[in-house]
């Protein structure tokens, strides 16, 4: 078992040290108490509502039970399509032909014509904005040759993002045996488009696209009732029933719901905002660290420098319900006995976030920079003052 140093940090907010915060009420002034109430009640098969940047979930009613995914399937399918944009594997301008078979599935249409070819761009944003069925199965022939070698694509990238109850039949979410998904699942996948993708996020805002001459309007209707929606997609079958998966942003806080299994149209819209607004008004997001920031400097053995700048490797966001920011500390649990050679972006301890006594974030720490060995006798040297340092107890420390 490796000995570990501890350091705890107060994170009044992410941009106040301890020394800085303000001053707290009189022993003999009771502090008013934080009041959060349950989540709403959501007339639905199944949902969730978490924050996008912390992960943290705020609401959640049978997250994990498998349902039709409708055309909520076709957020894989793009995403898949952004992926290998995004790697050079394809291109914006690149024209895909259309098949009979891309072209005869019913459900809802772009309204491609067999025997053209339609640029990649048109294609994605036929997929997002008006559900096309047409469209999804032209992109799945083109990246995979074929719908069910897709299908096995989509599955992989399922597993692959830790969607446990989520297998995939085909590109459009048309009704299938064995065709099926999660509130949960559907929400790691959106997280993912949001996160890995960003350049291409701003298409599930778009409340309308035209194209063979024929206009289609976005089916989120969150997109015109509320500025701070923009995206991502709706999803209808008997089956699945009225489905909808939607994000939102105000000012640094990002939250995503999932909603699935509603009575209709309007039904979804309103059981989505019902949740939004409560992520919104109770809870939000502290940016407490960022990738890169040095949070402690340790002592390192038989290196060439005697210290190593320890840090996150990524952002480190934390949803905390309002006005409980003070409450937050962190603690830095830091290998003892570090010893050269040490690589940047080596685990050299864990940083563990606490809400008061609840333990609401852990986060790796890591060497922000390498640490080479250092010269023979800075090695011996060191050896020896670090038996003695571990003799009596790390005076030389």
């Amino acid at each position: 078992m490796i000995a570990s140093t501890l350091i705890c940090l107060s994170l009044v907010a992410p941009w106040v040290s301890a020394q800085e915060a303000p001053p707290k009420p009189q022993p003999d002034v009771p502090e008013p108490q934080v009041m959060i109430p349950s989540p709403p009640q959501v007339a639905a098969t199944s949902w969730i509502l978490i924050d996008a940047n912390s992960g943290r979930v705020l609401a959640e009613h049978n997250p994990d039970e498998r349902v039709p995914p409708a055309s909520l399937t076709k957020l894989m399918t793009a995403y898949l399509v952004e992926r290998e944009l995004e790697r050079g594997n394809i291109h914006s301008d690149d024209m895909v032909p259309i098949s009979e078979k891309a072209w005869r599935t019913g459900g809802s249409k772009m309204f491609v014509e067999v025997g053209t070819r339609v640029s990649v761009d048109d294609l994605l944003h036929g997929i997002i904005i008006v559900s096309g069925n047409d469209a999804s199965v032209a992109m799945a022939e083109h990246l995979a040759g074929g719908e069910d070698q897709f299908a096995d694509l989509m599955n992989q990238h399922a597993a692959q993002l830790g969607m446990e109850n989520t297998h995939y039949v085909n590109a459009t979410g048309l009704p299938a045996e064995n065709h099926y998904s999660s509130a949960r699942d559907l929400m790691r996948l959106a997280r993912h488009i949001i996160l890995d993708y960003p350049d291409h996020y701003a298409i599930y805002s778009q409340k309308n696209f035209s194209y063979n001459n024929i206009d289609q309007n976005n089916r989120n209707r969150l997109l015109w009732r509320d500025d701070s929606v923009d995206g991502l997609k709706t999803g209808w079958t008997d089956d699945a029933g009225y489905c909808l998966v939607s994000s939102a942003q105000r000012e640094d806080m990002r939250l995503i719901s999932v909603v699935l299994g509603t009575s209709s149209d309007e039904a979804r819209a309103q059981e989505t905002q019902k949740l939004l607004s409560y992520g919104f008004r109770y809870f939000e997001t502290l940016k407490l660290y960022d990738q890169g920031a040095v949070l402690n400097t340790p002592r390192v053995w038989e290196g060439a420098s005697n210290e190593l700048r320890v840090g996150v490797d990524s952002d480190v966001y934390m949803t905390v319900p309002r006005s409980r920011r003070e409450e937050l500390t962190a603690r830095l649990d830091i290998d003892k006995g570090l010893v050269a050679p040490i690589a940047a972006g080596q685990q050299v301890g864990t940083m563990e976030v606490r809400l008061g006594d609840e333990v609401v974030g852990e986060r790796p720490l890591v060497a922000l920079e390498a640490v080479e060995e250092g010269g023979f006798f800075k090695r011996m040297f060191d050896k020896v003052q670090r038996f003695f340092s571990d003799l009596v107890g790390g005076w030389f420390d």
